[in-house]
């Protein structure tokens, strides 16, 4: 007989997480799982949805690629124009969730949302492949389109205009940092009774951390 979706279930055996093993700092706790992960060779290792609400609480969410991280926050880059750009622009609090299943590790993160530098805008912009830098210009991210050809032919008009110089970063394209309030690391556990550790910013700048039931 063929299994149903209730019957899919997987035992979490790898490791634990105890309280005496994490760094007493989120980012250098992250840091050390983040170079697990580069070690394991996982697949696209720095994927992570990214959750937005309208003002109203609507919310709505999908994959991006993590950029760049430290104790600033998480750095992604997107058309400013997307729908998460503006949702971002009229409320500016995301949530982040990292899934390494092949580690048995998750890590959610929650906080507020500023844009990068120019600079820093324009130093990720221009270490892009030539044809990554002329989709920003071509694709007026999250809006409806009569074809796959308008885009291509978009695309064309684009390599047509900068075949001979620069390709400039569009005003409308750069990066996001979210500025985390909260971490959680997951780690999971046998019979359900998964480790979750959570990192709480305070007001003094420290850290407090808690373990969460799972």
């Amino acid at each position: 007989m063929d299994k149903t979706i209730a019957d899919l279930r997987k035992d979490y055996t790898l490791e634990g997480l105890s309280e005496t093993e994490i760094d007493t700092n989120p980012f250098i706790q992250f840091k050390k799982w983040f170079e697990q992960v580069l070690a394991a060779q996982l697949p696209e290792p720095n994927a992570m949805t990214i959750a937005t609400t309208t003002p109203d609480g609507k919310p709505s969410a999908r994959m991006v690629l993590l950029k760049d991280f430290d104790e600033r926050g998480f750095v992604f880059f997107t058309n400013y124009n997307s729908r998460k750009g503006q949702e971002l622009a009229e409320n500016p609090q995301a949530a982040l969730v990292f899934w390494w299943a092949e580690l048995e590790r998750q890590v959610r993160i929650l906080g507020r949302v500023e844009k990068v530098s120019e600079s820093e805008s324009d130093y990720y912009f221009y270490s892009r492949p030539a044809n990554s830098r002329l989709g920003a210009w071509a694709s007026n991210q999250s809006e409806i389109i009569a074809s796959r050809e308008v885009l291509e032919q978009k695309m064309q008009e684009f390599q047509t205009k900068y075949e001979t110089q620069e390709i400039p970063r569009p005003p409308h394209w750069g990066g996001l940092r979210v500025i985390p309030t909260e971490i959680e690391f997951w780690q999971g556990r046998s019979s359900r009774l998964h480790d979750r550790l959570l990192y709480t910013h305070l007001d003094n700048g420290s850290w407090k951390i808690e373990r969460l039931s799972p």
